[in-house]
């Protein structure tokens, strides 16, 4: 198996067509632009659907109608433009559709700057639309892992019959490295489409509907708790999530995605100054990996919890270790991105080693 050097935006679009996307629909933002600008060209080569929209709006609902029609759809778009998608996420979410959402993730709030962020944390992980959804979320640190999990998103929105998000920053877009396209992943155990509104009334099949209304409350009612047993089920079977060194820590980092990248050459630093730190690192961040905290030694008595936003997944830092120990954060935003050398000062801090 070789190895290719591609740029992460372009290397994510050719996983997904390797993962068999058969429509994209998109509307250009930085920094996630040169993704759609890959689909345009060669999607047609492999005889599939690519449409520039005339808004991130009418991008999610062509992804909610193809969806709806059984075919593997996928979008993609940056801060901003998820922003404005999130009616159309909840409804496709509420009709039990599956689709494969990347987000690329700038500074905000706002238009911001597009600079790399992870300031999306919350409104990937609580359902940024309305009404009670979740997304499941993958938050990968390299370009190999990103298309690792594209190429297996697309399952797993087939079995759950939901959305799934790819959570990178612009440093994933826009940053170069060598993948392996033909690094095996996970494949999933999926049942035919027989729900899909395809048009096919073959062997006397009623037709369906796809919808996410239902004026009977108590229809909705059971409808809700229909996909709160899925998203259950996410939470306790599917947590994602590495342990890095953590058999000698004396204290942990959380952080996921790019951060955790740094986060690794900063336990290297440390571990220079004799000071032995572990990594929790959330691979999904919904759902999120409560059991790693149960894994955390218990003469831990100390969390970083780091990130490139102002401390959004801290509150679910808490959550997870049950007020079992102190919890710190540190973060940068603006596009700023946090160096080892400032996570290592921050931990020595902690620690009461010198800075």
């Amino acid at each position: 198996m070789s190895k290719v050097l591609m740029k992460g935006n372009e290397a994510m679009a050719l996983a997904a067509i390797k993962a068999g996307v058969e429509a994209f629909y998109g509307y250009p933002i930085t920094p996630q632009n040169e993704l759609p600008e890959y689909m345009s060209k060669h999607m047609a080569e492999h005889d599939r659907v690519f449409v520039q929209s005339e808004s991130e709006v009418a991008a999610i609902n062509m992804v909610y109608g193809a969806a709806g029609a059984g075919a593997r759809v996928m979008t993609s778009s940056s801060s901003p433009g998820i922003a404005l998608k999130q009616e159309g996420i909840s409804y496709i979410a509420g009709a039990e559709l599956p689709a494969v959402i990347i987000n690329v993730m700038r500074g905000g709030p706002g238009l911001g700057g597009i600079q790399p962020s992870q300031g999306d944390y919350k409104q990937i992980t609580r359902g940024g639309g309305n009404g009670d959804y979740y997304l499941y979320s993958l938050a990968p640190e390299s370009l190999q892992e990103a298309v690792d999990l594209i190429k297996e998103a697309f399952d797993i929105a087939d079995y759950f019959r939901n959305p799934v998000m790819i959570a990178v920053d612009g440093l994933i877009g826009q940053m170069m490295e060598p993948v392996d396209f033909d690094h095996p992943v996970p494949k999933w155990d999926l049942p035919p489409k027989t729900w899909a509104a395809d048009g096919n009334r073959k062997n006397g099949r009623e037709k369906n509907i796809i919808n996410s209304l239902y004026l009977d409350p108590a229809v909705l009612e059971q409808h809700n708790l229909k996909l709160k047993a899925k998203y259950d089920e996410m939470k306790r079977d599917h947590q994602r999530y590495e342990m890095i060194n953590m058999e000698s820590a004396d204290i942990v980092i959380v952080a996921f995605g790019s951060t955790a990248r740094i986060a690794r050459t900063a336990v290297e630093i440390l571990a220079d100054n004799g000071i032995r730190c572990g990594i929790i690192r959330p691979i999904a961040i919904f759902p999120f990996p409560t059991n790693a905290f149960d894994e955390i030694p218990d003469h831990v008595k100390d969390i970083l919890v780091v990130e490139m936003n102002t401390g959004q997944m801290v509150d679910d830092v808490r959550l997870a270790d049950k007020c079992r120990r102190n919890i710190h954060f540190y973060g940068r935003v603006g596009g700023i991105v946090p160096e080892a050398e400032e996570i290592v000062e921050q931990v020595m801090t902690i620690v009461g080693g010198d800075n």
